[in-house]
């Protein structure tokens, strides 16, 4: 994965936190039908999608990172 595209997974992953925020405050969300959101299945969801970015995300890290150091 270039550096650009773990940069664009950062800002999703970004995106997820700030909708997390915005359920936190009360927010509603509706389908275009106007049918409710359960909004504890979208926070649950929202937040698994979280822990399943910074997992991904620690993983390229490690994948990408240049040894440093005299042991390397």
């Amino acid at each position: 994965m270039s550096d650009r595209e773990l940069e664009r997974f950062r800002a999703a992953r970004v995106t997820a936190i700030h909708r997390l925020d915005l359920i936190a405050k009360g927010a509603r969300i509706t389908y275009e039908d106007g049918t409710p959101v359960d909004m504890a299945d979208e926070k649950a969801r929202l937040e698994q999608v979280v822990k399943d970015m910074d997992r991904r995300i620690a993983r390229l890290e490690l994948a990408g990172a240049k040894p440093r150091g005299p042991l390397h």
